[in-house]
Order: C-alpha cells, then sequence, then structure tokens
C-alpha cells in the first residue's frame, strides 16, 4: 500500500489580466489606490510640517538659552578679571593701567586662538564631501581638444 499522497493535477489556467476585469473594473481600483496614496503622502506631508515646526521652535529655545549662558558666562568672565586687576594693584605688583592691559592683552590673545579655531572649521560648512562626490570623474569629462 501506498502511504504517500497523491498530487492532483489541475488543468486550470492560471487567472489572467481579463479574468481579473470580470471581478472589479481597473479604473475604480485605480482611484482607490490612487486616493490612498494621496491620503499617505498627505499624512506623511503633515508630520514633516508638525516635526519642522517643533524642531523650529527647540531651535528658537536653545538659541535664547545658549545667548542667556553667554552673557552669564562673559559676566563672570569680566568679574574674575576684575578680580585679577583688583589683586595685581593690591598688592603693589602692578599698577592699575598696567594690570588693566594685561588682561585686555590676555583676552585679545584668547579671541585670536578662538578666530584660528573657527576658520579651520569653517571649511566644514561648505560641504566638502557632498562637493566632490557631485562632480563629475576626471575620467567622464569630454575631451574638449582646443586647436
Amino acid at each position: 500500500m501506498n502511504q504517500t499522497p497523491a498530487v492532483e493535477q489541475t488543468t486550470e489556467s492560471p487567472a489572467t489580466f481579463s479574468d481579473l476585469s470580470h471581478g472589479a473594473s481597473l479604473p475604480k481600483e485605480v482611484a482607490l489606490v490612487w486616493g490612498e496614496l494621496r491620503g499617505l503622502a498627505h499624512d506623511h506631508l503633515q508630520l514633516a510640517a508638525l516635526e519642522t515646526q517643533r524642531a523650529g521652535e527647540s531651535l528658537v529655545a536653545m538659541i535664547t538659552a545658549g545667548m542667556m549662558v553667554a552673557g552669564l558666562l562673559l559676566s563672570g568672565w569680566l568679574g574674575l578679571m576684575a578680580a585679577a586687576v583688583l589683586a595685581l594693584t593690591s598688592r603693589n605688583i602692578m599698577a592699575s593701567d598696567s594690570a588693566l592691559l594685561l588682561v585686555v592683552a590676555g583676552n585679545l590673545l584668547v579671541a585670536l586662538v578662538f578666530c584660528g579655531v573657527i576658520r579651520r572649521h569653517s571649511h566644514h560648512l561648505r560641504f566638502p564631501a557632498n562637493t566632490r562626490s557631485l562632480q563629475p570623474a576626471a575620467s567622464e569629462l569630454p575631451n574638449v581638444e582646443t586647436s
């Protein structure tokens, strides 16, 4: 006795395009899919708009807080420099005008160092990797010979 199930062979052909059109009209299906696609695109764009608005508000809050912190740090730095000038003048190490000039020179030196840091990092603001990737390779450029 054969225990393996017999495989039935069917003579039915696979569904053709004309068979599908009998069940539902193609223009109605396309219209339904188009409507769903439009709705999905609208939802995604609305979500992107809301997230962009939220990111903008967060950026404004961060910039405002950063400016407040910068003001507080500046006043703290000025207080430290004033204390240094008072310490130098009260101990008769330097005259007040010399101590002020020393503090100003120190501040200008620190500012110059930070300007160098900014200049070194400004190169990255031009997106150099993207610019290089968008330029055609030398082998793709047409050979134009001038006579």
